[in-house]
């Protein structure tokens, strides 16, 4: 195993950082990334339903929220929720709600599973700002296109959406919501499976906030392929998560 490989973990944490979103400012933050994505940049929702600059649905209230914040500028970076099938203010999942009739149900139904330990990796979203070499697009954000980077630390940006993923995994690991489903697009999980996470697509692609498809994994499968760069890397942000969503916890 070469040295770059386990570095991984050191190389993300040098610059970014990873939350348990629990206080109405973090959800703020991550509501406000969701709007420069969503709404500003691909447009999947109008920009009028959210004059506070802030994209949100019914799902939120209910959800577990992560937060990845770049340090140098201290600014969200990049989000991710996870929405739990067995509350009781909700009848459905996102997916269900709106992608149901490309659902799999026989493939499913075959599945047994219990509703209470289902959950959505849902609204997975990364600032353009971190996706885009530094000088593109920088009249789109203003200021917030041009974060100046070395280009080492750019190298890092791709990991923003794994590092994503892996934090709600985490929170699939400490709630026990450990069947997890997922609307993605199809680089995605070309992505994953490249460090041995493999999901098993469920349904039919549909048009909703682009070109996505149902998957399903579970955790112990997520965890157990995991090449050991990503590991590493979940090993480090799951402690965090955790003490985050404990201490949320007591709060309550």
């Amino acid at each position: 195993m070469n040295e770059s490989m386990l570095s991984i973990a050191e190389d993300f944490q040098r610059y970014f950082t990873v939350e348990y979103a629990a206080t109405p400012e973090q959800k703020a933050e991550v509501y406000s990334i969701r709007y420069r994505v969503y709404c500003e940049e691909f447009k999947y929702e109008p920009i009028d339903r959210f004059p506070a600059k802030k994209e949100w649905d019914a799902f939120d209230d209910i959800s577990l929220h992560c937060l990845i914040r770049h340090k140098a500028t201290n600014r969200g970076a990049g989000c991710v929720r996870l929405v739990p099938a067995g509350n009781k203010g909700i009848s459905h999942l996102p997916m269900e709600a709106f992608c149901g009739d490309n659902l799999d149900r026989k493939l499913l139904d075959s599945l047994h599973l219990n509703r209470e330990t289902i959950c959505e990796v849902s609204r997975l979203a990364v600032d353009g700002a971190f996706r885009r070499r530094a000088g593109e697009g920088r009249t789109r954000f203003g200021d917030l296109d041009a974060v100046d980077c070395s280009f080492h630390e750019r190298r890092t940006f791709s990991l923003i959406s794994v590092a994503a993923y892996l934090a709600a995994t985490s929170l699939t690991e400490i709630t026990g919501m450990t069947m997890a489903f997922a609307m993605m697009e199809p680089f995605l999980p070309r992505l994953l499976a490249k460090s041995g996470i493999d999901f098993e697509k469920v349904g039919g692609e549909v048009d909703y906030h682009g070109l996505r498809a149902p998957y399903f994994s579970t955790t112990d499968k997520a965890i157990k392929g995991m090449l050991p760069n990503l590991r590493g890397l979940y090993e480090a942000i799951y402690p965090v998560v955790n003490s985050g969503y404990q201490a949320s916890v007591v709060n309550r």
